[in-house]
C-alpha cells in the first residue's frame, strides 16, 4: 500500500472518530450544570418525575429504579449506565434507544453532552446532593 494511500485511510479514521459521539472525553461539570437546566423539567437527582431520578445512576442497571414506570424497551435494554453508554444515550434518545419514553431529541454537541455527563458525575457522588439511600435501582457495576 502506498504511503498516501496509508495516509489518506489514517485521515479518514481520524475525521469519523472526530465526529463520534465518544469524541469530547472530558467535561466541565460547571458547564453542565447548566446544562442539567435543560433536564429539570423531567429529571430530578433525587426523585422520580416524569424522568427517573438521577442519585445512583453511574453503574446502575437502566429500568431498574424503584416506583418509576419505565418503558418495556429501556427496561430490557441491558444497559449498565457510565460515561459511554451515557454519551451514546443523550446524543440521540430516540435513536439510541427506540421505544424509549424519552421524547427528547438529544443533545447533539458532543462537548455540551461530555460537560453534562462530567457534572452528573460529580453531583450523583455528592453526598449533599445525593444523601445516602438516595440512589435506588441496581448498582452492579459499582
Amino acid at each position: 500500500m502506498s504511503a498516501i494511500r496509508i495516509y489518506a485511510t489514517a485521515a479518514v479514521a481520524a475525521a469519523i472518530l472526530a465526529t463520534s459521539p465518544a469524541r469530547a472525553a472530558s467535561g466541565d461539570p460547571a458547564r453542565g450544570e447548566q446544562i442539567y437546566q435543560r433536564c429539570i423539567a423531567c429529571h430530578s437527582l433525587e426523585r422520580n418525575r416524569t424522568g427517573p431520578k438521577h442519585c445512583g445512576l453511574f453503574g446502575r442497571r437502566a429500568g431498574s429504579v424503584p416506583g418509576y414506570a419505565y418503558s418495556r424497551a429501556m427496561a430490557k435494554s441491558g444497559i449498565i449506565w457510565d460515561e459511554k453508554s451515557l454519551d451514546r444515550f443523550l446524543a440521540n434518545p430516540l435513536t439510541a434507544l427506540p421505544g424509549t419514553k424519552m421524547g427528547y431529541a438529544g443533545i447533539r454537541d458532543a462537548q455540551e453532552r461530555a460537560d453534562l455527563i462530567a457534572w452528573l458525575r460529580s453531583a450523583t457522588r455528592d453526598p449533599k446532593k445525593c444523601p445516602a439511600g438516595a440512589n435506588g435501582g441496581d448498582q452492579p457495576h459499582r
